[in-house]
């Protein structure tokens, strides 16, 4: 087979997959997953040996036409899509894996695995499409995905309405998204990436700030950018592998993953904004994080606070390398801010995949209790858990010469290059994701039970700790460039490298905030029933919890007071005016236009000789001048 059919076959396996379990494994829960998790596995080493190839290629048929306006479906496949495809495949394989003994018991096994297939199917097309008309069809399948996903324990109202919380909010990003790929093919006649990427090259690329401010809508959305972030934390509700592989690790990266492909089209206006949606989600979240009691609510702020760090890292990479087409100048990306982005993104996907997967062994040997509060001593009743949850939270708080310390080093060190007050938001960022992460980490597993679930807590089968061990060397060996293969030298190295007086200042920065933040997050919080802040510091606790529910609040309010108050104007309108006064209006005219014809030719000779006699009279009127037209 060659590549290409190697490709093909990977991304219609998982649809194949879907279809078989949909069709005739619905009541057969153990087959479907079975058949499921092979698909997966298939993924997984297949991405590898495409990866692993030096062969890179493009290919691409035409779709459906109408007029000079056609839709192709392609593949493009680079250094780049090789990296994201080895993550997906990874990180799927080891979700499947964990499912198995996680979802054992779950009556709706075989909806579960078939719509784990239906996302694999379709975060497989966004990776390998190469143009934005066939990414935003997949882009809008991971959505449906999501939606199912969340809302698979569907008789709880909670997943219901995350779900569709997620799906709406989605819809808005998506929107823009999708108003951008018109106005760049409006532009440029193309939505291709390997022509796009021609014309910046050739200098005829027409640029415009609205372009990829609208494009980066669907990242907002998709990534969980402020403002439509609030999607993320309800997402909680679906089942904890879900929570790894979509909403931490592979859909969530989709937008960062996007912004990469379509850097071409940056221009500094737009990367401005970029650079401060990042920024702000990165703090807001970490904030917020301090606050949750939910295990999973916990990674899934420090999840929006670490997207926040790979989009900020675009923008700022992105800030030089001038594009000329006649006497405009036109700023486009930084070869920097695609690496340093890609790199933080394929660190944080295996070091929160295995937090995520950790807090669902965590949930799993306590009986489905999510409360840290309500936990404790799991250290030795679950040791390999805690050891590579331990792992995981090492990584992300940039302990030395782990996964998270390399490619967060390589965001400050773009930071303190090119904007000093995003360097400080950024560093005080990393110090609160020391305070929150070490909390949850001690909170969970050192001190003593303080509930009846924590007391009987115990290990989960292979199933569950397998794929703990495999995502935790990942977490310590994923930050060493030199680990992976030449073959994705395109991406890594375009990583910025420090040096001199600024290495030492980032690494000194770097390891000092982990120091604070992991020393608060240890001495503050105290191993009791009750959150510590919430005792000691009251009115920040609640200033903190304001915060994280501000933004749910405004939407409360908008659709209350303002779009529900809209759409009750527009109804009366559409009943008063449109449908009563035109609709009906006109039919009501014509209808007694119609019962004045018929009075006409009721075949009474009398009122024939009325109607001639009065038509006679009108004739002399006007014949008279009496009445003129």
């Amino acid at each position: 087979m060659t590549m290409l059919q190697h490709a093909i076959f990977i991304l219609v396996l998982p649809l194949v997959s879907a279809a078989v379990i949909a069709l005739f494994l619905r009541r057969s829960g153990g087959i479907a997953a079975a058949v499921s998790t092979l698909t997966a596995a298939s993924i997984a080493v297949i991405s590898v040996i495409l990866a692993l190839q030096n062969e890179r290629f493009t290919a691409s048929s035409e779709w459906m036409r109408f007029g000079d306006f056609a839709i192709s479906l392609g593949f493009k496949f680079d250094d780049l899509a090789a990296l994201m495809l080895v993550i997906v495949g990874l990180v799927g394989l080891c979700v499947h894996v964990f499912s198995l003994g996680y979802m054992a018991d779950d009556a709706a096994k075989a909806r579960y695995f078939g719509g784990l297939s239906i996302f694999m199917f379709s975060m497989l097309g966004i990776v390998f499409a190469d143009n934005l008309f066939m990414m935003f069809i997949f882009w809008e399948l991971v959505g449906f995905s999501s939606y199912v996903l969340i809302n698979h324990w569907h008789e709880k109202q909670s997943a219901a309405d995350a779900s569709k919380k997620a799906f709406i909010a989605n819809r808005v990003g998506d929107f823009g998204f999708l108003l951008g790929i018109v106005m760049c093919y409006w532009l440029n006649g193309t939505v291709n990436l390997t022509e796009l990427a021609a014309k910046g090259e050739a200098h005829t690329l027409v640029f415009s700030t609205l372009i990829p401010l609208l494009l980066f809508c669907g990242a907002v959305g998709k990534s969980a950018q402020l403002p439509l972030h609030v999607w993320l934390p309800d997402a909680m509700e679906g089942p904890t592998p879900v929570s790894a592989l979509i909403h931490a690790a592979t859909m969530v990266a989709a937008g960062i993953y996007m912004l990469c492909r379509i850097n071409v089209l940056m221009v500094p206006d737009a990367l401005t904004v970029i650079l401060w949606t990042g920024t702000a989600t990165a703090l807001y979240a970490a904030l917020c994080a301090i606050t949750q009691s939910d295990i999973k609510k916990v990674l899934a702020y420090s999840t929006l606070s670490q997207l926040g760090y790979m989009v900020a890292a675009f923008g700022l990479g992105s800030l030089a390398s001038t594009h000329r087409h006649g006497t405009d100048a036109h700023t486009v990306v930084f070869a920097a801010g695609v690496g340093a982005a890609m790199f933080h993104l394929t660190t944080h996907a295996f070091f929160k995949a295995l937090m995520f997967l950790g807090s669902g062994s965590v949930i799993h040997g306590c009986h489905h209790e999510q409360d840290i509060f309500k936990m404790g001593g799991l250290r030795t009743r679950m040791p390999l858990t805690f050891w590579t949850f331990t792992i995981g939270v090492a990584a992300i708080i940039g302990f030395p010469y782990l996964a998270g310390f390399f490619s967060k080093d390589a965001i400050l060190y773009l930071a303190f290059a090119n904007n000093k007050a995003v360097f400080a938001l950024l560093a005080l960022t990393a110090v609160l994701t020391s305070v929150y992460m070490v909390r949850l980490w001690k909170l969970t597993f050192l001190g003593e039970p303080r509930s009846d679930h924590a007391s009987h807590a115990h290990e989960g089968g292979l199933s569950l700790t397998l794929p703990l061990v495999f995502l935790a060397l990942l977490s310590l060996v994923a930050g060493y460039t030199a680990f992976y293969p030449n073959v994705f030298s395109g991406i890594f190295d375009l990583i910025p490298v420090a040096h001199g007086a600024d290495h030492t200042i980032i690494f000194i920065t770097s390891v000092g905030v982990m120091i604070v933040g992991a020393g608060i997050g240890y001495t503050f919080w105290k191993s009791t029933p009750t959150d510590t802040l919430a005792d000691k510091a009251p009115g920040l606790f609640a200033a903190l919890a304001a915060l994280k529910n501000s933004f749910d609040r405004a939407y409360d309010y908008y659709v209350a007071k303002i779009q529900q108050r809209f759409a009750l104007f527009v109804n009366f309108f559409e009943q008063i005016f449109l449908a009563g006064l035109i609709v009906r209006g006109l039919a009501g005219f014509v209808g007694l236009c119609g019962l004045g014809a018929r009075a006409l030719h009721v075949g009474n000779l009398n009122a024939y000789v009325y109607w001639f006699l009065l038509g006679l009279v009108g004739l002399w009127l006007f014949a008279t001048g009496v009445v003129t037209l």
